[in-house]
C-alpha cells in the first residue's frame, strides 16, 4: 500500500538588506532644509564689557558672515543684560521658548559668552541640542552641533566666561576693600562733596564743593545751634536754590540722611554695617563736635508713630492743587454734654509743597461726594460686577453648606451700584481701597472737593 506524502510547508525567504540602505543618522540631522537662525546679539551693562563689541557691531558682523556662508536668518533679536544670572533675560527666554517650539533650529551669535554666562542658561541650551530643537550654534569663529566633543567645547566655553564673572566678583571686592584701607570710599561721595581729577593721580580726588560744600555745614548748624527742624532745612534749601549735582530738589528723607551721616565728619563705614570704619583722606566739612550736637537735637525731636491708625481712603487720593498724597487725622471735640465726638479729616500731606493751601475735607462728607461719583461711573464696565457675582456666589455656598438652605431658593436680585454705595457706607477698609481702585483713575482732591482724574477711555 502507498504511503501519502506530506507537502512541506515553504518558508518564505527572506531578501538580505545592505546596511547601507538604513539610515542610521539621529533625527535632528535627517531634517529637510535649511537652518533657520536667529541672529542674537547681547551686549551686557557691566563695566568690564563696555570695551566689547556693540550691539550694531555685533549684528553687522554676524550679517556678514551669514551672507558670506549662504546662512538663513529668519529673525534679530538684541537685548542689553547681564548674563550672570539665570532666567533675567527676558529675550533670551523668550527664544528659548520660540525655539523649543520650533520657530527656530538653529542660533547665530558673536560669541559662546553672549549666550550664557551661567550653570543654568548653559544647560537649557545644551539641552535643546540633546532633543533636537536646537541642531546648530554659529559663532564669528566656530560652530556647535549635537556632537559630543562639540557640546564639550562649548560648555568649556562658557563655563570659562562664568569662572571669569566669578573671579571678577571677588577681585572687585578685595579692590574695593584696599581703597576703602588707603582712605577712598569706594563710592560716589556724599552731597556737598565733588571729585577732582589731577595729573599726577591715577584716581579722582574728593574735595568739598565749593558751591554746596558751604551750605551743607550751615545745615548742620542750623540744626545744632538753632534746633532748625528738618522741614525748616527744605524750606531753607529751596530758598538758597540748594540742589543735588543733577540740578534735583534735595527731598526731605535726603536732608535727614544727610544729617546722619558721618562722612561729613572725615571717616566712613564699609560696607555699611560691617563695623568696619576708615580714616578718610578727604577734607571734613563738619567738625566731630558739630556732627554730635547736631545728633542730639535730632535725637530730643519726638517721633511720631506711623501707621498706627488705618483710614480708609488715604493712598486712593492725590492733592489736586500740587500732586501730594491725601493724609488723614482724627480730631477729638468735647460736646457740652462732656461727651466726646471724633472727626476724621483728609489734607494735603504736603509732600510736593511745603505751602500748599488746599483746604481738608471731613470723612462724612468725603463720604457723600463718593457715593455721589459712584453714581456717575458705568460699575459694569470696571469690575464690580464680577466682584459681586462673587460675593452673591460665596453667600450661596454658605447658606447651602452651613444652614441647610436649598438650592433652588434664589437669591434677591442685588443691584451693583447699591452693592458699591454699601460697601462705600460698611465695608472693611480693604474692600473700600479694592473699590476705588477699580475706577481705574485717581481721585482728586481741590478746595475742599474731590473729583476723578482723567477718565479712562473704554
Amino acid at each position: 500500500m502507498a504511503t501519502a506524502t506530506l507537502p512541506q510547508k515553504r518558508t518564505p525567504k527572506v531578501q538580505p538588506v545592505a546596511l547601507s540602505h538604513i539610515d542610521l543618522t539621529p533625527p535632528e540631522e535627517r531634517l529637510t532644509g535649511p537652518i533657520k537662525y536667529c541672529l542674537y546679539a547681547r551686549k551686557s551693562s557691566e563695566d568690564d564689557e563696555r570695551q566689547a563689541l556693540s550691539i550694531d557691531s555685533q549684528i553687522k558682523s554676524m550679517l556678514e558672515l551669514a551672507k558670506r556662508e549662504g546662512l538663513e536668518i529668519v529673525e534679530v533679536r538684541r537685548e542689553s543684560h547681564s548674563a550672570k544670572a539665570s532666567g533675567a533675560r527676558p529675550v533670551f527666554k523668550q527664544l528659548l521658548t520660540d525655539i523649543r517650539e520650533g520657530m527656530f533650529t538653529g542660533v547665530l551669535t558673536w560669541a559662546a559668552d553672549r549666550l550664557s554666562r551661567n550653570a543654568g542658561d548653559l544647560g537649557t541650551v545644551v539641552d535643546l541640542m540633546d532633543q533636537g530643537h536646537l541642531i546648530e550654534i554659529r559663532t564669528h569663529g566656530q560652530k556647535f552641533t549635537n556632537n559630543p566633543n562639540e557640546k564639550f567645547l562649548l560648555m568649556i566655553l562658557c563655563s570659562q566666561a562664568k569662572l571669569e564673572n566669578d573671579n571678577r566678583g571677588i577681585n572687585t571686592k578685595r579692590g574695593m576693600r584696599t581703597r576703602a584701607e588707603m582712605g577712598h570710599r569706594p563710592c560716589i561721595p556724599a552731597l556737598g562733596y565733588a571729585l577732582e581729577k589731577r595729573p599726577e593721580d591715577k584716581k579722582n580726588r574728593v574735595i568739598p564743593d565749593p558751591i554746596r560744600g558751604p551750605l551743607v555745614r550751615q545745615a548742620f548748624e542750623k540744626v545744632a545751634y538753632q534746633h532748625a527742624s528738618g522741614r525748616n532745612l527744605h524750606r531753607w534749601m529751596q530758598e538758597v536754590g540748594f540742589t543735588t549735582k543733577l540740578g534735583r530738589t534735595v527731598t526731605l528723607s535726603m536732608i535727614y540722611r544727610m544729617l546722619r551721616n558721618p562722612f561729613y565728619t572725615g571717616k566712613f563705614e564699609y560696607p555699611v554695617g560691617s563695623g568696619n570704619w576708615y580714616q578718610g583722606t578727604y577734607e571734613p566739612l563738619v567738625p566731630q563736635p558739630l556732627f554730635e550736637a547736631a545728633g542730639k537735637v535730632l535725637d530730643m525731636a519726638p517721633k511720631k508713630q506711623w501707621g498706627t491708625k488705618e483710614f480708609a481712603f488715604t493712598r486712593m487720593m492725590l492733592c489736586g492743587n500740587c500732586g501730594s498724597g491725601i493724609t488723614a487725622e482724627e480730631k477729638h471735640k468735647r460736646m457740652k454734654d462732656g461727651s466726646i465726638r471724633k472727626y476724621v479729616y483728609y489734607r494735603c500731606c504736603h509732600a510736593k509743597d511745603h505751602d500748599c493751601k488746599q483746604p481738608s475735607i471731613r470723612e462724612d462728607e468725603l463720604l457723600e461726594s463718593l457715593l455721589t461719583i459712584i453714581d456717575t461711573v458705568d460699575l459694569d464696565k470696571i469690575g464690580m460686577k464680577k466682584k459681586l457675582q462673587e460675593e452673591v456666589s460665596r453667600y450661596e455656598k454658605f447658606t447651602t453648606g452651613v444652614l441647610g438652605r436649598e438650592t433652588s431658593e434664589k437669591m434677591p436680585r442685588v443691584e451693583i451700584r447699591a452693592y458699591a454705595k454699601y460697601l462705600l457706607q460698611n465695608g472693611k477698609i480693604e474692600e473700600k481701597r479694592e473699590l476705588l481702585h477699580c475706577l481705574r483713575n485717581k481721585i482728586t482732591l481741590a478746595d475742599g472737593k474731590i473729583a476723578l482724574a482723567k477718565q479712562v477711555k473704554e
